[in-house]
């Protein structure tokens, strides 16, 4: 922990672990949506994901965020104004949620809700984002790995008493009491982030300098100008010279000054957002990222996502409790935290190549399992449909911290000064839009299989192409430098 607060400050670094522990905790009031789709609004699983999906968006247009927390300071910070805001977006939507219950009851309106609602997850993922990219640029790739592992688990912790307390709600609690009480965390981040201190050095007071050093020499001419026409009306001079005529003359030049400033602002932003956006796309087009980020993109966007789907089956077939779905997913937690520390005991080392194929022929196992859940083969030899539930979720988890930790790495280092926030986001982006895209491809294979919330004739059949989406990514692994390992790139 010493070695980290060498390179970031105590008050950031408790942001960044807060960030990360709200954003675990959100299972608690996940977990209620997905009832609430399921139970009061009778949404079809299609559907239910359809929609689910479309509430992520905002996840998927990180760069957007990136390049106005980049470019456009707030009072000559990037960072922690649009913290602010960026937590009241996360707090007002739930607390509308759980007051109203009309749009409890719209499917629509609860969706824009939950729209607004990630908008600011979104963006304050992205401004933390920009804070460890900007540590890890400065402190190198051990470090990375470090703040990388307690980012994760501080999400991780979250996620565990989210899970646990989020049974336990739904079991005792009406669902739109979870909403508001999940609001408290919002808030909470809102009120520390007037702890973080953020010196005004760097892209943005770079931008605001020139404005100013353009505005100063502006003036010193005007101030020059002034004194020569001053000098050029002498004879009309009397002993009372510097009365309203000086006065005048003053805010006469403070007047230009200030316009000659907001012009030379506007036009140093525009060639900071120019500059910005000209750099991500050289940066971009390199085929050291652009592969693998290509390599990113495939493995999630060809892989269809029916978790939805899964979620109906273990609650409508066989019965589960959300208690126990939610013991399930602490089990999951404990699972991210230990395939953390395998990745960085074991696997940081090796080449990136032999990772991403362990991790995905790992994931097609778990489908495999989910094959045998659904299809109730397991039953012959004695295996209970809950410990089919756990042990899927366990090794799920651990097993996607082994492609999920390298890609974080990865965009870490990758990030040159100046637009950290732009292009990590956009590295975020990618993963988010191609998971979503295959969560919009799951939700189409669910409805053309006619799979509902009494109909799961299909769902083997739908594993089975899961499966199948999960080993193509290892077709495409030549998009990956050969020599590249889990830590450096």
């Amino acid at each position: 922990m010493s070695n980290t607060l060498r390179y970031i400050t105590k008050e950031t670094l408790l942001q960044i672990c807060l960030f990360f522990l709200i954003t675990g905790f959100r299972s608690f009031v996940w977990t209620a949506v997905s009832y609430q789709m399921k139970d009061i609004m009778k949404l079809s699983p299609s559907t239910s994901q359809f929609l689910v999906s479309a509430a992520f968006f905002p996840w998927s247009i990180k760069p957007i965020y990136g390049i106005v927390s980049d470019c456009i300071p707030i009072k000559q910070r990037k960072r922690v104004p649009y913290l602010i805001i960026s937590s009241g977006l996360s707090l007002f939507p739930w607390l509308i949620i759980g007051l109203s219950e009309h749009l409890r009851s719209s499917s629509n309106l609860f969706t824009l809700m939950l729209i607004v609602q990630n908008l600011g997850s979104a963006m304050a993922d992205v401004v933390i984002d920009a804070m460890i990219a900007e540590a890890v640029r400065s402190a190198g790739s051990e470090f990375a790995g470090d703040l990388q592992s307690l980012s994760w688990s501080s999400m991780a912790v979250g996620g565990i008493f989210g899970s646990l307390l989020g049974g336990y709600a739904l079991s005792n609690l009406p669902i739109n009491a979870i909403y508001i009480i999940f609001s408290a965390l919002p808030l909470f981040q809102l009120v520390t982030c007037v702890f973080v201190k953020e010196s005004s050095k760097g892209f943005d007071s770079t931008i605001d300098n020139a404005a100013h050093d353009h505005a100063d020499d502006q003036n010193i001419d005007s101030a020059f100008a002034g004194q020569g026409s001053g000098e050029s009306f002498k004879y009309v001079s009397t002993r009372r010279r510097k009365g309203a005529r000086k006065k005048n003359k003053r805010r006469t030049l403070s007047k230009r000054s200030e316009g000659h400033e907001k012009h030379n602002k506007s036009v140093n932003l525009y060639s900071s957002l120019k500059s910005a956006f000209i750099s991500l796309c050289t940066a971009f087009k390199q085929p050291a990222i652009l592969r693998p980020m290509a390599w990113f993109f495939i493995s999630n966007s060809a892989v269809p996502n029916i978790s939805t789907v899964m979620f109906y089956y273990q609650t409508e077939v066989l019965h589960l409790e959300a208690s126990f779905l939610g013991t399930a997913r602490v089990i999951g937690w404990f699972s991210l935290m230990l395939g953390t520390y395998i990745y960085n005991r074991y696997l940081k080392h090796k080449k990136l190549r032999n990772i991403l194929m362990f991790a995905h022929l790992g994931l097609a196992i778990i489908t495999v399992l989910d094959i045998l859940l659904v299809s109730r083969l397991h039953i012959q030899y004695g295996i209970a449909d809950k410990y089919m539930v756990l042990w899927g979720s366990a090794l799920a988890d651990a097993i996607n911290q082994f492609k999920m930790m390298p890609f974080l790495i990865l965009s870490g280092q990758l990030c040159p000064p100046g637009i950290e926030g732009t292009l990590f986001a956009l590295f975020m982006s990618i993963n988010n839009l191609s998971s979503t895209l295959g969560s919009f491809l799951g939700a189409a294979l669910t409805s053309a299989l006619n799979i509902s919330s009494v109909q799961f004739d299909n769902l083997a059949l739908g594993l089975t192409v899961q499966l199948m989406g999960t080993l193509l990514p290892i077709g495409f692994l030549f998009l990956i430098p050969r020599d590249v390992t889990g830590l450096t790139s």
